[in-house]
């Protein structure tokens, strides 16, 4: 097997810088990894004439670590260096190919770049179906079919160099099997861009690219956008399927909502107010089992949109006379997509605002209700205070004459007491004399009392 080469993005750990006197600088623990982010996953340097197949795995979140290892069976089996621990990109040559693996968030991609052979003999200068032996053809088997996770994008890129005539029309409707393609000269000119965004009976996309006078880098960076405007643009559609799934589960629950909007106005008792509580919960929680389940699909696909329209503004598209370029295929195909999601995730927003307004009403009507019933228990509690007040002073008043009663009699029987002892006391005279003595004494103590019990002052 030819040489082999591996490249890896690593970074040797500076130096701590020195501050004034000497003494370094202490870094932050983060400092070289988020400087080191805006350099993650460069484009490959390619020389046309090359050819590339992406794979765009689809494994969900927490399957890198399964991706790093899958990789790894390669490097082990073609003698290369592994990826680091922890990595999310590697790129290596493989002697007859290189391949470049990315970790995005829920997917990851494999790229494989292979050079074309150029034309030789009676052939030369001519076009040869760029599609006929894709890159993908040079990767073993056996490791290809054990990629993790499920298949959703597959692309097939030939670029041809300056050298290659421009394909005709013909050439075009022969290789995409159609006229239904798409085109434009992009990047100031110097490169012509083809594809039809097309699943071929080979299992996968095709795009053409004329490189007319692009520097490797460019034809890299080129080549990077093109694949990325179609994996960004099929994992931004994920959303679609669960928009037109969720509809048929909104549509009661607005019905049911409206009715219960309705019955507000006209509940008649704690019984209906009950009733309709329940029943608003029920849609409250509903709604947000629905908007659970979507918001981080519905939240992807706007991200993947914005980087579609990123990469195609990247592009720099100049139209190519009768060919519709990338932007308005997009404009006509995938933007109405994206705003059917956009609209069921409003509708869903918008649902679950109008629930909560629906039980902000019904709970301001029943706090008003309740309001009526405490100031009528305030009222009612009012009237048995006043009725025990005076229940109490008749109490006290009765209680104040028994009281003097007892007294005036023991005083009668005394005054009867000392008349018999020989002493010259009118008895009825002197209890006469006491009922007024007696009776204020009494009522002196018994308010005493009460100022005790009550803490009256």
């Amino acid at each position: 097997m030819a040489e082999r080469e591996t490249t890896i993005m690593t970074a040797t750990p500076p130096r701590e810088p020195a501050a004034a006197g000497g003494r370094p600088l202490r870094d932050h623990a983060l400092r070289l990894t988020l400087t080191n982010e805006v350099h993650a996953r460069p484009p490959e340097s390619l020389s046309a004439p090359v050819r590339a197949t992406m794979l765009a795995m689809l494994s969900g979140e927490g399957a890198g670590e399964t991706d790093r290892r899958h990789l790894e069976a390669l490097c082990d089996w073609a003698g290369v260096a592994r990826p680091p621990q922890g990595a999310t990109h590697h790129s290596a040559s493989f002697g007859s190919f290189r391949l470049k693996w990315e970790r995005h968030t829920e997917f990851s991609t494999w790229t494989v770049f292979r050079p074309s052979a150029r034309p030789g003999g009676a052939l030369a200068g001519m076009l040869v179906d760029p599609f006929v032996e894709p890159a993908v053809n040079a990767v073993p088997r056996e490791w290809l079919h054990g990629l993790p996770g499920e298949l959703m994008v597959g692309i097939h890129v030939a670029v041809l160099d300056a050298d290659t005539p421009e394909p005709s029309a013909n050439m075009m409707a022969a290789m995409f099997g159609s006229e239904s393609y798409v085109g434009s000269r992009i990047a100031g000119r110097s490169a012509t861009a083809w594809t039809d965004f097309r699943i071929h009976g080979d299992g996968f996309s095709r795009m053409l690219v004329a490189d007319h006078s692009m520097t490797p880098r460019q034809t890299g960076r080129v080549v990077q956008r093109l694949l990325e405007i179609e994996t960004y643009r099929v994992m931004a559609l994920l959303a679609l399927p669960v928009a037109r799934g969720v509809l048929p589960r909104i549509n009661p629950i607005e019905s049911d909502l409206a009715e219960l909007t309705t019955r507000v106005a006209t509940l008649r008792g704690l019984q209906d107010e009950r009733d309709l509580l329940d029943r608003l919960t029920l849609l409250a929680a509903q709604t947000e089992q629905i908007a659970a389940e979507t918001s981080y699909r519905f939240g992807a696909a706007r991200a993947y949109h914005e980087l579609v329209e990123k990469r195609i503004e990247e592009l720099r598209e100049i139209r190519i006379e009768g060919i519709q370029t990338v932007r308005e295929f997009m404009d006509r195909r995938l933007t109405p997509a994206i705003r059917t999601c956009e609209a069921v995730e409003q509708r869903l927003t918008s649902l679950s605002q109008r629930v909560a307004r629906t039980s902000n009403l019904l709970r301001t009507r029943v706090e008003i209700a309740v309001e009526g019933q405490n100031a009528e228990l305030l009222q009612s509690m009012d009237r048995r205070a006043q009725l025990q007040l005076r229940l109490q002073e008749t109490v006290e008043g009765l209680s104040v004459v028994a009281i003097s009663y007892y007294l005036v009699g023991i005083v009668g029987y005394a005054a009867k007491g000392l008349k018999g002892f020989g002493l010259k006391v009118d008895p009825d005279m002197l209890v006469g004399l006491m009922i007024p003595v007696v009776i204020l004494f009494v009522w002196s103590g018994v308010r005493r009392i009460r100022k005790v019990i009550t803490g009256e002052h």
